[in-house]
């Protein structure tokens, strides 16, 4: 059975329209007109327990009305969403004790006490028996890194240190689902290969289903199994991350440096985009020749200095489709 689904779900949002003028003002106390708008059209998608999501979509495509349908914070105009079988806006207490969610831009800290008092605070509003406290607490301190900075005040941390605190605090209560928003943002190299590490074996060891909203692609490409894209509250694509590489991004790139800089006839499915004294940048659609055999035929043609491959962009595939037009 899914831990999570969604069912035809429509959303829309009605916006009163208003006129200026005072005479304007007096007719829309008798008589009022709405403009509609459908964030969300439609869709319907299903998660299993344990699998880690990327629900993708451009700034106003429907992710976040999505997710709080999830959660419970907005209702369906159309269509059914149910999480653990119960319907989340029907049972908002109970479904907030098996979710944990972190958006990158609005913390849950409390900023003049220390994470260790804070992690005592939130054991009291989940009511967390002490053994799986301690357990939690010292698992999470362990993985994140975090026993420098306990004692320090959520005033005087750092931005990837704030945000270690803030997945922690949200797996404390153990939940069946984590919700992240953006959890990386605004975060150095270090700081985000730590916070990918940590999502990925707590699900692992927790089998913790993940559902992750983010713009960087690396988070996706680092994170996620499965993705689910969203655009202009349309379903566009879900299914695997590898999949969707194979439908929406064809082009691989080589980089070829030549030690024979010779004229000859290069395979006819290899399309040159960029030239430079003895390097050339050649382009090709992974459907119509295999990696290996783009190599192949450079080789047997000509002597090779260095070659390299440049694999094609989640982002750049994804632009793609947001830029097409919806039928």
């Amino acid at each position: 059975m899914p831990i999570i689904e969604v069912n035809h779900v429509s959303k829309e949002f009605k916006t009163l329209q208003r006129e200026k003028g005072f005479s304007a003002s007096i007719k829309s106390l008798f008589q009022r007109s709405y403009t509609i708008k459908e964030a969300v059209k439609d869709i319907s998608f299903s998660i299993e327990k344990g699998e880690l999501i990327g629900y993708l979509g451009s700034n106003g495509s429907g992710k976040s009305t999505t997710i709080k349908m999830l959660t419970g914070i907005l209702v369906p105009t159309h269509g059914k969403v149910l999480v653990n079988e119960k319907e989340p806006f029907k049972n908002r207490k109970e479904n907030a004790k098996k979710i944990g969610v972190v958006f990158g831009q609005r913390s849950q800290l409390y900023w003049h006490l220390p994470m260790e008092e804070t992690f005592d605070l939130y054991q009291k509003i989940y009511e967390i028996d002490n053994e799986t406290f301690k357990r939690n607490v010292e698992f999470f301190v362990r993985l994140l890194d975090m026993k420098d900075f306990l004692r320090t005040p959520v005033r005087q941390l750092s931005l990837g240190q704030r945000m270690r605190g803030e997945l922690a605090v949200a797996l404390l209560h153990d939940p069946e689902i984590l919700y992240l928003d953006e959890p990386t943002i605004g975060l150095d190299v270090l700081a985000k290969q730590k916070i990918r590490e940590f999502i990925r074996a707590i699900n692992e060891e927790k089998k913790t289903t993940v559902i992750l909203t983010t713009h960087d692609m690396d988070d996706v490409e680092q994170i996620c199994n499965r993705i689910i894209t969203i655009d202009r509250g349309r379903l566009l694509y879900d299914g695997s991350l590898e999949g969707f590489k194979e439908s929406y991004a064809k082009e691989s790139t080589l980089v070829v440096e030549f030690l024979d800089d010779s004229e000859k006839n290069l395979d006819a499915r290899l399309r040159l985009i960029k030239f430079e004294e003895n390097t050339k940048w050649l382009a090709f659609n992974n459907r119509e020749i295999s990696k290996a055999e783009a190599i192949a035929s450079i080789t047997k043609l000509y002597e090779i200095k260095d070659i390299s491959i440049i694999e094609p962009k989640l982002e750049n595939a994804l632009v793609k489709i947001y830029n097409r037009p919806l039928p």
